[in-house]
């Protein structure tokens, strides 16, 4: 398969996952507006689909989140594979990332750093 066509489905479904994480999910547990999809990777095959998510929060947050999403897995790939045209919807696999958080941490630090200049 060509890296094109599995960039495009990547992109689709990275859409899609968030229109239905949006829309569809109603868990009173999570708050899907602090739920970002930062990437998903798809292999060559197209069955499986590896789906980073960032949760703004604590880690009790990010957990509660992950657990959530875990146990929803089966929806949500039904949901996907009605809004995709693939013969096969891929399985998903959720991961946390924390790349997001580490930004604004590192963000902080160099304000932080512009302050104690500045009052020099």
């Amino acid at each position: 398969m060509s890296k094109r066509r599995q960039e495009r489905i990547s992109v689709e479904i990275k859409k899609v996952l968030s229109q239905i994480l949006m829309d569809n999910i109603k868990d009173p547990r999570v708050d899907f507006s602090s739920i970002s999809i930062t990437r998903v990777d798809v292999t060559n095959d197209l069955s499986h689909a590896r789906v980073n998510i960032s949760v703004l929060g604590d880690d009790s947050r990010q957990e509660e989140t992950m657990k959530v999403l875990q146990k929803a897995k089966g929806f949500i790939r039904s949901e996907l594979a009605k809004e995709i045209q693939l013969r096969h919807a891929p399985e998903l696999e959720f991961r946390l990332d924390k790349s997001i958080e580490h930004g604004i941490k590192i963000s902080s630090l160099l304000e932080k750093l512009r302050e104690g200049e500045g009052n020099q």
